[in-house]
Order: structure tokens, then C-alpha cells, then sequence
């Protein structure tokens, strides 16, 4: 643990906050009151731990903590319950509250468990997406905006509004089954998926990887997909989170610098997780029957053809390009034309691809995104346009937060310059 109690709580919290509020919530059964208990434990332990130094399990303590507040609130929750029911006592008595059904279909796991009640139909589908990122993914407000390509005030003014909603509506801490459930799948997918893609490719600070947010959102694809046999798209999540989290050794090197696909030592990808994307994608087929594919069946096809190539060079690029027209057909995306354009490069040569990234230049959603003028760069080197090519790395290193990418980029803005 680091010698500096602000600096151990500032990167334990990170990483524990989501469990400590999913713990927590399952006691008070409020996703507000659960995020401030938590917040009161980051608060006790400024106080303490440059007192009393950085306790050994400091994950443990601050759920702790927040489990004693939480007792100690229901705990005056049930005495002023009893004062009114000695003052109401000659009213005719009320009807105990349901329990919880339970049954094989309940969700025993407290992560997963919030990540349903914060996809509550309540609120919009981007208020849902935004709210259990800040809660259960721990990211900040920019990530969050980088994820959903969105103006960072506009994700703010999401999440405030989101939880002034929750307690307005007074929606409780609940496990949602049946037609209730698959009406927040979408939600729920889509947030696993954007937390996993924070922890596969950090949008800020000095990592290129968060391995912590892809454990757990595999963790819970996986505990999705036992939940919920039948839905394909489940399957098809796991799938794509299964390969892409085979090549999680191979993706940075000794420093922790990012390793590009191509350059990746294929003989360190993980065999048991592609074997299992392997399974979990044949699921999902037999799950869709004859009906079409899903977007997250689609693209763990893509990640499939990936894992499988014996070499970046023997990969089916044709075949992903032709995945990705179906994906974009499927669920249109700025961003799903651009990694098609980069599949078009591979199988039919840099100079169609460019024009379709030209075309893409107009796009709102890209006009800060990083990755575009870094694949127009990687395409106008390969054109033999060195000096263009720099510029648009120079250009990607300017907007990227991260300083693994940053670093990256300008070093392949230098190898352009000597070409």
C-alpha cells in the first residue's frame, strides 16, 4: 500500500466505491442514501488513516464503515417506526410489505444487482447509462462523455437529474423479474459493455489499462448469461468481453506502453478465455436461432476473427469488413464506420478506406475523438503521405487524455517525420 494515506483512499476508493454502494444498497434499499453512506466512509477515512495510517485491508474497512452507518440508519428508521405504531396503534392494521420473490432466477450478486435498479424504466435510457457508469463503473464525468460521445455538462446535468428522479419517484433498491427484466436488459448490456471498455482503454491518466473494471465486467456478463440462457445478445456480450480479454497480456509492454494488434506476441493471448469466447459465441448463434444476429453477437464475430488468426497479416479481413457493414446496418454508428473503414484498409487497400474516413470528418460526435485522426494518420503513412500523416498523429496526441496514448501517438509522429 503507498506510504500516503490521500493517495492509497484516493485509488482504493476508486476501485472499491461500486461494491461498497452495492453492499450497501442491498441494506437500505436506496441507491441515493447508498452513495452518500459511501461517501461518509471516504470522509471517516480522511479523517483516520493519516491518524491512525493506512489499515490493511483498506477495501474492507471502507465497506465496513459504510455497513455501520447503514445499520445505524435503519436502526432509527425502525425506532421512529415503532413510535408511530404506539401512536397509531387503534388503526386498523396495514398489510405487510412483499418480500423479495426468491427463486433460480434471483440475482445474487450485489454489483449486477444495482446495476438493474439503476436501469430502472424511470428514467431515460441515457440517464439509466449514465448514472450506473458513475456508480458502478466509478467513472468520472468525462470518461463517461468520451464513452457516449456527449458534451461533458450534458452528462452532468444526466446524472444529477437521474438521481433527483430516483428519489422523487421514490425507487426503491429492487431485483426486477420477468417482462420487468428484459425491459432493462438494453441498459444493462450496454453499460457492462462501456465499463469494459474504460478498463480496456483508459480514457485518462497515466494507464493504458484498467484490468479492474474489465474483471468485473466480465465477471458480470458472465453471471448474466447463467441468469438470463435464452437471450443471445447475454451471450453474445460475454463473447465478445471473453476474446477481447485474451489478449489483456499481450496489450501493453515492460513499461506498460501500448502494443498495437499487429505488433501483438500472439503466443501470450490467453487460450482458455478465446476457447470460451468460442463457446459463449455459439451460444449465442443457437439463442438467435434464424433470426439476425445482434450487435454484440456481431461484434464478438469480429473479435472472433481476430483471436483465431494465426497472424495479424492471415486475419479474415474481408470477412470483418463485411461483419462491420452488417453492425452498422444494425446499430449505426460513427464510430462503427470507422473501424470498418479500418477493416476496408486491410482488405481492399489505405486509399478506399480514406474516403471513408474523409466522410466521417463532418460528424459531431467525431470532432474530438482521437481515434479518427489517428486511423486517417496510420492510412496517409501507409499512402506514403508522411508529413500529412504526422500532422493527424500530432493532432490525435493533442486530444487523447490519456498519456500511454499520448506517448504513442508522438512517437509514431516522429517515425512519420523520418520517413
Amino acid at each position: 500500500m503507498e506510504a500516503q494515506p490521500a493517495a492509497a483512499l484516493e485509488t482504493v476508493f476508486r476501485l472499491e466505491s461500486p461494491r461498497v454502494i452495492a453492499g450497501v444498497a442491498r441494506l437500505v434499499r436506496d441507491v441515493g442514501i447508498a452513495e452518500e453512506l459511501t461517501q461518509d466512509a471516504l470522509v471517516a477515512a480522511l479523517e483516520q488513516w493519516p491518524r491512525d495510517g493506512v489499515p490493511d485491508n483498506p477495501g474492507a474497512w471502507l465497506m465496513a464503515t459504510a455497513r455501520r452507518r447503514a445499520v445505524d440508519l435503519i436502526r432509527r428508521r425502525e425506532t421512529y417506526a415503532r413510535k408511530l405504531a404506539e401512536i397509531g396503534r387503534d388503526l386498523p392494521d396495514s398489510a405487510p410489505a412483499p418480500e423479495d420473490p426468491a427463486g433460480p432466477d434471483d440475482i445474487d450478486d450485489d454489483l449486477l444487482r444495482l446495476v438493474f435498479t439503476a436501469c430502472h424504466p424511470v428514467l431515460s435510457a441515457e440517464a439509466r447509462i449514465a448514472l450506473t457508469l458513475r456508480l458502478l463503473g466509478g467513472l468520472t464525468t468525462p470518461e463517461i462523455a468520451r464513452a457516449r460521445l456527449v458534451p461533458e455538462p450534458t452528462v452532468a446535468q444526466r446524472i444529477v437529474r437521474a438521481k433527483r428522479t430516483l428519489a422523487r419517484k421514490n425507487v426503491a433498491f429492487e431485483v426486477p423479474y420477468g417482462p420487468d427484466r428484459e425491459a432493462r436488459l438494453g441498459s444493462v448490456l450496454e453499460v457492462i459493455y462501456l465499463i469494459f471498455n474504460e478498463g480496456y482503454a483508459a480514457t485518462a491518466g497515466d494507464d493504458w489499462l484498467r484490468p479492474a473494471l474489465c474483471e468485473d465486467a466480465l465477471r458480470l456478463a458472465r453471471v448474466l448469461s447463467a441468469l438470463m440462457p435464452k437471450e443471445p445478445e447475454v451471450h453474445g456480450l460475454t463473447a465478445l468481453l471473453e476474446f477481447q480479454s485474451s489478449r489483456t497480456a499481450a496489450r501493453t509492454g515492460p513499461d506498460g506502453e501500448p502494443v498495437l494488434l499487429r505488433d501483438q506476441n500472439r503466443h501470450r493471448w490467453n487460450r482458455l478465455l478465446i476457447a470460451r469466447g468460442v463457446t459463449a459465441l455459439g451460444r449465442a448463434h443457437a439463442a438467435t436461432g434464424s433470426a439476425a444476429p445482434g450487435p454484440y453477437a456481431l461484434q464478438a464475430a469480429i473479435a472472433a476473427c481476430h483471436a483465431t488468426a494465426p497472424a495479424y497479416e492471415e486475419t479474415d479481413w474481408p470477412r470483418i469488413a463485411t461483419l462491420y457493414g452488417l453492425l452498422a446496418a444494425r446499430a449505426p454508428s460513427p464510430v462503427v464506420e470507422l473501424n470498418r473503414a479500418v477493416a476496408v484498409s486491410m482488405a481492399e487497400g489505405p486509399a478506399p478506406a480514406l474516403a471513408l474516413v474523409d466522410a466521417l470528418a463532418a460528424e459531431p460526435a467525431l470532432r474530438d475523438y482521437h481515434l479518427l485522426p489517428s486511423v486517417r494518420g496510420d492510412l496517409l503513412l501507409r499512402l506514403d503521405r508522411p508529413a500529412e500523416a504526422r500532422a493527424e498523429f500530432e493532432r490525435a496526441a493533442d486530444l487523447t487524455r490519456n498519456a500511454r496514448e499520448r506517448a504513442l501517438l508522438l512517437r509514431r509522429a516522429r517515425e512519420a517525420r523520418t520517413r
